[in-house]
Order: structure tokens, then C-alpha cells, then sequence
């Protein structure tokens, strides 16, 4: 039997939490294993639980959201952090999205929208919601220039993990495509985020997606 995958939700309005937590407890395949109502408690707890999800709140008395994802991601927090807020702000999208969040959803969705979403990020799968996809596609678009340059620093190998990546691959699923181990696809996804200049594979994709190009699928491997 697959075992549930764990989730930790950080939002300092109390009604908040206890409507998703409802929502979760009619999921078997989601875990709430933690919840926090503040950065400060949330990094402790994240450090202690290590959950695979953090649903992690942008608008919070004292540390923000987006100074507990920088504090988490600057202490080696590994867990998947997706933001949910009701802010739509497009500098707030992209200063999430290149600070290491690997999704972001607004607070007004469909329950059963939030709750499909937060079960494709446990599987490894881009959480964005739908609206913010142009936001994101424009807002982290290289000058022209950079685009074929910074492609060409890349291994075919690291390359065609990028194409996964950006189709919304986990890297288990990029695994078994490949024939490779997941332990050799993070150390690709690593190196190419690196070379990228990017902290995660959600701005990874959507810079991916947008460099598609006629000239791009046809590099010699």
C-alpha cells in the first residue's frame, strides 16, 4: 500500500486552517502532519517534520511568507513548498517563484481545485494556478539573446530533463522515462538549475516552455 504523503500547512487565520484541514481529511492519500501560524514556528516545524508539502500562506503578521520561504530554502529545507494567498500580484508570483517555491495557488479557488492541485504537487507536478500561467511566461523571460546561449551550456542529458521538466514531469516519472535512477535525475536537475541560474523547476519550466522554438528542437545531441 502507498503510504500518504505528508503535508504542513503555515497560516496565521485559524478558520483557514481548519477548512483545509477538513478538505485534507477526506484525502487518504494526504498526511496533515503539522501547522504552523507564523514563520517562526513554521521553520522550526519544517525542520522537525520534514513533510513532502509545505502549503505555506504569503500574507502573515511578522515573517512573511516569502521571507519563511527564503529562511526554509536557506536552511536546507527540502520539502515541496507550495504558496497559497490571495494575493495575485504579479511581483509577488515571480519573487515566490524564483525564491525556490515550487507552485502557487490563490486562496479563492474550488476546494476540489486547491485539494487536485496540492495532490499533483505531492506527485512531483507544477502547482500554479491557471490564471497566473501568462503571469509567470512573461515576467521570467530572458532577453532575446540569452535564451539559445544558456541552452547551449546544457548536457543533452541535463537538456532533455529540462523538455520533462517543463511538460510538468516528477522526477520519479523522468526516471522511468529515461531509464535512469531518481537519485542521477536530481543531481542533473541540480546542475542544470544551476546553470540556469534558477533556484526551482517550476521557473525552470515555464522559462523552458517559453524558449521553445522551432531552432531549439533540433539540437544536435
Amino acid at each position: 500500500m502507498t503510504s500518504s504523503a505528508t503535508v504542513m500547512m503555515v497560516d496565521d487565520h485559524p478558520l483557514f486552517r481548519k477548512g483545509l484541514k477538513q478538505l485534507f481529511a477526506m484525502e487518504p492519500s494526504l498526511e496533515l502532519v503539522a501547522e504552523a501560524s507564523s514563520g517562526e514556528e513554521a521553520l522550526e516545524l519544517a525542520k522537525l517534520h520534514e513533510p513532502d508539502l509545505i502549503l505555506l500562506d504569503l500574507n502573515m503578521r511578522g515573517m512573511d511568507g516569502l521571507d519563511t520561504l527564503r529562511a526554509m530554502r536557506a536552511a536546507d529545507v527540502a520539502s515541496r513548498i507550495v504558496i497559497l494567498t490571495v494575493s495575485d500580484n504579479n511581483a509577488d508570483v515571480v519573487s515566490c517563484i524564483r525564491a525556490g517555491a515550487d507552485g502557487y495557488l490563490l486562496k479563492d479557488m474550488e476546494p476540489e481545485d486547491i485539494l487536485d492541485q496540492v495532490i499533483q504537487a505531492t506527485h512531483g507536478k507544477l502547482a500554479i494556478s491557471q490564471r497566473l500561467t501568462e503571469i509567470l511566461a512573461s515576467a521570467l523571460r530572458k532577453p532575446d539573446n540569452s535564451g539559445a546561449d544558456t541552452l547551449s551550456t546544457l548536457t543533452s542529458r541535463e537538456y532533455q530533463i529540462l523538455q520533462l521538466i517543463a511538460d510538468g514531469l516528477s522526477n520519479k516519472l523522468i526516471a522511468r522515462e529515461l531509464d535512469i535512477s531518481d537519485a542521477t535525475v536530481k543531481v542533473h536537475v541540480k546542475h542544470l538549475l544551476k546553470k540556469l541560474g534558477m533556484r526551482s523547476r517550476v521557473e525552470a519550466a515555464v522559462w523552458m516552455v517559453n524558449q521553445k522554438r522551432p531552432e531549439s528542437q533540433n539540437r544536435s545531441h
